[in-house]
């Protein structure tokens, strides 16, 4: 029976070893050659009990060989059949042992989605395995409410515009509040940005001038303190000319009615495009400068209503069309670091100034002209809505470029297992003006996310890859903070940064719920949605408010990553998929956004008293899926996903397909590209299906290979550069800026002209 068992222990570490080499050849050919170099070292320096043993059975076959050629002959056909069935049974009892115990530890074709288990990496932890739906009440337990209302409340009363002395009071309080949770590394990091502040001695005016360019009279700027980051500095002298919200489609109308924007100051109302976009718009066309205003039909509609923003109030919105600072375009403004005299392209190069509806509806009462479209028709009180042009206007713009320092706090959960990957959450700290919705709810919710992790470590949770929370500065400007530290560490964050999640935005109402998000999380967002509660609806998940029955539940949340969102950047710019979440009304937008009038009172008042219990929904949402990426054993990201999506937004490319050709273009290319992606990931898919789960050398090579081949950025689109004039494709661009710039599958590149 020794010389059996013996053998056997010895044949089944044999088959283990040849086990484990096939399915890490299968995951990794060129490391083949490595590992086998590694089997022959193994064979030549064998375990001790291993060699013993061998040793001992050698001696005893030799013993058993004198035995038998003396006894040979004395041996019955009886005792040999004996000898046969004892040697059977004892193989099949230890195959059988054999196949229970590899069953057991191959967890391939299980699905894991609802255990996060410690037990592999830490066998001392064995007790204490902690399952999804542990990890998930664990959140909800330490999650507080009163906690997220007091944040909120507490944030939106301090000043801290980038650069003021109270916005570096407010870092050193968060860096001790990240401190004081006892994490694993806390830091801050200091850019140097260029930021446009208005001048106080000499602040922007706006004059009727006759045809001479004589003032005749001052129109008094209601908000004078109020601006347009990187407006060009200087004066414009022209008729003005309405264009409604100065969309593309808007100024080619005019023109259709012989009203040339060139030579003239447009005005435009809040709406459907950012700023930046209205003033490239406008440009473009030979505009001299441009005037924003919030239109009542557009803020609110609703007359009834007992929150409404004044007509005496003017929005605040930067002008630069793309983000980061746009004196070092592509390049971490440091301190002390010499630059190339080179400026961003998205910087305009006309006058912008921000006025108030009261001062708007003064200046369409001046216009001549024919009658505006129907649609275009805003509900300012006595004003006819013409076109223009009319009276001659001259804007002075005197804001003055300053070198700020702003700063990044950092605070990190190292992960046992993936210590050098991270999922990084970020918020926007800075404000202009009260920002309650604005920072305040995202700072709020950070502090929250760190407090309640922090209270989980301490009861037991490991995530497995690492967690790093981000305050980010001059968020108002562009996104200038988040952007910077990507142009510094972007070789790095390409290859670490597993997914980015951003709070920025995260209540400005409570009837819809939008994902704006990567399709690689799509799933991952769908699976999370149905187990948060409804923050309005007792008895219904989040994804039961949101979801209209027969309507697909994409259609009804997600929404592509736009611009002026630091999730963006890090999408566009650093290949890292990305999502951000935000509670909005039904129907008109949150009206006090980038006004003084954002203060918590009013963001209260709007969602009728519910504003902590639709803040804690967001908390339990981004929990969770912070949960499921930090602790899987395998990112829960969607790889496969892109096949469908680029095949969808080439059918919608398809009918430009003249205006590509005569670009020197080509869908082709497209196609094949999605024909090796599809190829690629369902390789992938197959050699993950069939591995085991608790292999954490493959897993981390898997997500090695997800996380280098989710979207390598090679190239970006030019700030401030706009592909095609035609509305139409400028939505299709939208839609496809879900997608990387360019993207790698297992070395393929998928390069996206758009």
């Amino acid at each position: 029976m020794e010389r059996v068992r013996g053998f056997f222990l010895k044949a089944h570490q044999e088959l283990s070893s040849h086990h484990s080499y096939t399915i890490y050849k299968q995951v990794e050919e060129d490391q083949g050659k490595q590992l086998e170099e590694d089997e022959k070292q193994e064979e030549g320096e064998e375990d001790p009990a291993t060699l013993i043993m061998h040793m001992e059975l050698q001696t005893t076959n030799k013993q058993g060989q004198k035995e038998r050629e003396c006894g040979r002959q004395n041996l019955t056909p009886k005792i040999i059949t004996h000898l046969i069935l004892l040697n059977f049974l004892v193989f099949t009892v230890a195959f059988l042992f054999g196949y229970i115990a590899f069953r057991g530890s191959c967890q391939s074709c299980k699905d894991s989605v609802s255990e996060v288990s410690d037990e592999e990496l830490n066998p001392d932890n064995s007790d204490s395995t902690l399952y999804w739906a542990d990890l998930r009440d664990m959140f909800h337990k330490y999650l507080d409410e009163e906690q997220l209302k007091s944040s909120i409340r507490t944030i939106s009363l301090l000043e801290r515009s980038s650069g003021s002395p109270g916005m570096t009071t407010l870092s050193h309080q968060i860096r001790d509040m990240f401190s004081q949770q006892k994490l694993d590394h806390v830091w801050m990091d200091t850019h140097y940005v260029g930021l446009q502040f208005p001048d106080p001695v000499q602040p922007n005016t706006l004059h009727w001038v006759d045809g001479s360019g004589n003032v005749l009279r001052e129109l008094q700027l209601e908000d004078p303190d109020v601006y347009c980051p990187y407006s060009a500095k200087g004066s414009a002298v022209g008729g003005l000319i309405y264009a409604n919200y100065g969309r593309m489609k808007d100024i080619e109308a005019l023109q259709e009615k012989n009203l040339d924007p060139k030579g003239h100051l447009l005005l435009v109302r809040i709406g459907h495009v950012s700023f930046a976009e209205k003033v490239s718009n406008a440009e473009a066309f030979g505009a001299l400068g441009v005037l924003i205003y919030p239109d009542p039909a557009d803020i609110h509609p609703d007359p009834h209503k007992k929150l409404r923003l004044s007509n005496h109030t003017a929005v605040y919105g930067h002008v630069h069309m793309g983000t980061g600072d746009p004196y070092t375009p592509g390049f971490p403004s440091f301190n002390q670091t010499q630059f190339p005299p080179v400026e961003s392209s998205g910087l305009p190069s006309i006058p912008v100034q921000p006025i108030s509806a009261s001062i708007s509806a003064q200046l369409l009462r001046k216009l001549s002209g024919p009658e505006a479209p129907q649609e275009w028709k805003g509900t300012l009180s006595d004003t006819p809505y013409r076109l223009g042009p009319g009276p001659t206007l001259r804007l002075v713009v005197n804001n003055h470029r300053t070198s700020t320092p702003i700063i990044g706090i950092f605070g990190c959960i190292e992960g046992r297992s993936e210590p050098d990957h991270y999922i990084v959450i970020g918020a926007q700290r800075d404000a202009w003006g009260p920002g309650a919705a604005k920072s305040a709810v995202g700072t709020a919710l950070l502090l929250e996310l760190v407090r309640t992790f922090s209270a989980m470590m301490r009861n037991g949770f490991q995530p497995r890859r690492s967690l790093l929370f981000v305050s980010w500065d001059a968020g108002d400007f562009g996104n200038v903070g988040a952007t910077e530290w990507l142009e510094g560490y972007l070789t790095m964050l390409h290859l670490k940064a597993a997914v980015y999640v951003s709070l920025d935005n995260a209540v400005l109402g409570d009837d819809q719920f939008h994902a704006k998000t990567s399709p690689l999380l799509t799933s991952l967002i769908e699976s999370i949605l149905k187990q948060v509660d409804s923050p309005n609806h007792s008895g219904q998940t989040l994804y039961d408010q949101v979801v209209v029955p027969g309507q697909s539940w994409e259609a009804e949340v997600i929404r592509p990553l736009p611009m002026d969102s630091s999730a963006y950047s890090f999408t566009a710019f650093g290949g890292v998929p990305a999502v951000e979440f935000s509670f909005t009304e039904k129907g008109p937008p949150y009206p006090f956004l980038n006004t003084k009038e954002d203060t918590y009172k009013n963001l209260h008042g709007a969602l009728q008293g519910r504003l902590p219990a639709v803040a804690r929904a967001v908390a339990m949402v981004v929990g969770q899926l912070l949960i499921r990426l930090s602790h899987d054993h395998l990112l829960p990201l969607d790889f496969g996903c892109y096949g469908d999506v680029i095949l969808k937004h080439i059918g919608r490319l398809n009918e430009f397909s003249g205006d590509l050709k005569a670009r020197g273009l080509t869908l082709q290319w497209i196609y094949s590209a999605r024909g090796d992606y599809i190829r690629s990931a369902e390789k992938l898919q197959k050699e993950i299906y069939s591995s085991e789960e608790s292999n954490e050398r493959l897993m981390r090579m898997y997500n090695v290979r997800i996380m280098r081949n989710k979207g390598r950025p090679e190239h970006t689109c030019r700030q401030g550069k706009k592909p095609m004039e035609q509305e139409e494709i400028d939505d299709a661009r939208e839609g496809i800026q879900s997608l990387p710039w360019l993207f790698t599958i297992n070395n393929f590149s998928l390069e996206c002209y758009l």
